[in-house]
């Protein structure tokens, strides 16, 4: 993964079918260089899943065919970045290790401490957990309920507004306390007013959750389908949410305009963005997309940090579900977190969109102790496939084969060189 993040300019047209008009618009894959870190990627118009697969392919048909030009030019000392390269990837993958889960390190290991932990999952799975899972069930329900009731029998907009945001946040309280949530709130946060954005680092869907509970946001995030998608529609609907749906330009033009009207009136709701636009492992924070810096708009941070003693929040959805995941935090002691309310910034005189961003990010990551990183958390969606590893090691293969058959050519050679010079000197000392 990191060699294509790092080595591959990324340069390509996607062509995608454009429903209004049936004709076919361009969605390009700009290079940014970031120096000695090589190059990531900016998605304007972010692919479909088959667009991913096909950009993927191009990119590894591309690296195969430089490695066969090289082939030829191979000697025995390129074993070295090789060896160099596959250490790097294995020990020190730094763009990784932005997405990997936290693996629990084992305390049970002698008769001592084995009997503590069995007791504790005991009283995790079969006590704890049943009455978290009722708690939410019975708080979820009785929200919705309360949510219908408001919507159907309350007719002044900002009296039914006021109650719609206070059943949010019991909603999100309920949450909350289905993980027994432990979560510390410093500072205060700016009060309410035209064009502005809140951005937070993200670390899981539950950011969400943690930061509602306290102050109502409206959301600018990616429709999901399933419960979460009944969620987004039924409940934070009447929050004025943004969601789009990746890989439509249309959808990120009227994204673009509807939060403009929406951070324009100050009445809505605090609007909150998470520019990574994906899940980091809250070890790292990387690049922030710079859409949301380049609208003239005053930026809120907000920096979440979660504490790891009892249970790791950062949601991997290529590895399990949110439903999983609620399971995961539901079925732990607690989940422990941290939130800072950051002062507001502004864009600087002669300061870029990019650099107004990237400031934000580091003022974001060193409150919350997070590594400031600047990967395109998207490239996490393009990884080398099995084809493309099989093709890499048939190709060194080849190459180690010839070079050696080369080698052991050139000592046959010469052996018979050696030879025939012992042979000439034994019929000249004969004749003499």
């Amino acid at each position: 993964m990191r060699r294509i993040a790092s080595r591959v300019e990324m340069k390509r047209s996607v062509s995608t079918p454009d429903q209004s008009t049936g004709s076919r618009s361009k969605k390009k894959l700009k290079n940014l260089n970031i120096g000695g870190n090589g190059f990531v990627t900016e998605f304007v118009g972010s692919p479909s899943a088959l667009e991913e697969e096909r950009i993927l392919r191009e990119i590894e048909d591309t690296l195969l065919v430089e490695g066969k030009r090289a082939q030829k030019a191979f000697d025995l000392t390129d074993i070295i970045p090789f060896i160099h390269d596959g250490v790097e990837d294995i020990v020190q993958d730094d763009f990784s290790r932005c997405f990997e889960s936290e693996t629990p390190q084992p305390w049970n290991w002698n008769a001592y401490l084995y009997p503590m932990w069995a007791v504790g999952v005991v009283i995790r799975y079969c006590i704890l957990f049943p009455l978290r899972a009722l708690s939410l069930l019975l708080g979820v329900l009785s929200g919705l309920i309360a949510l219908f009731l408001v919507k159907r029998l309350c007719f002044n907009k900002k009296v039914r507004a006021a109650w719609e945001r206070k059943i949010i946040r019991y909603m999100c309280s309920v949450f909350v306390f289905s993980w027994t949530g432990v979560i510390k709130y410093h500072g205060a946060i700016p009060a309410r007013k035209p064009n502005q954005i809140y951005v937070a680092n993200h670390t899981s869907m539950i950011d969400v959750i943690v930061l509602q509970q306290m102050n109502t946001f409206s959301l600018v995030g990616q429709k999901h389908p399933g419960w979460v998608g009944f969620f987004q529609d039924s409940v934070l609907g009447c929050l004025g949410c943004v969601w789009f749906n990746r890989g439509e330009d249309k959808d990120r033009m009227a994204t673009a305009n509807k939060i403009k009207a929406h951070v324009a009136d100050a009445n809505n709701n605090r609007l909150l963005v998470f520019p990574e636009g994906t899940c980091v492992n809250n070890h790292y924070c990387v690049q922030f997309k710079k859409g949301t810096f380049e609208m003239g708009a005053e930026i809120c941070p907000i920096a979440i940090k979660y504490n790891k003693i009892f249970v790791d929040a950062f949601w991997n959805s290529r590895q399990q579900s949110f439903l999983m995941h609620l399971v995961q935090l539901m079925s732990s002691w607690a989940v422990v977190c941290e939130v800072w309310y950051l002062e507001p910034q502004s864009l600087r005189p002669n300061e870029s969109p990019v650099d107004f961003a990237s400031r934000v990010k580091q003022m974001i990551a060193d409150q919350a102790g997070l590594i400031n990183v600047e990967w395109d958390g998207y490239l996490k969606h393009f990884r080398p496939s099995a084809r493309y590893v099989a093709e890499r090691q048939k190709l060194f293969a080849e190459s180690l084969k010839e070079r050696l058959s080369e080698e052991e050519s050139n000592n046959n050679n010469g052996a018979a060189s050696d030879h025939a010079g012992v042979v000439d000197v034994s019929l000249s000392g004969k004749k003499s």
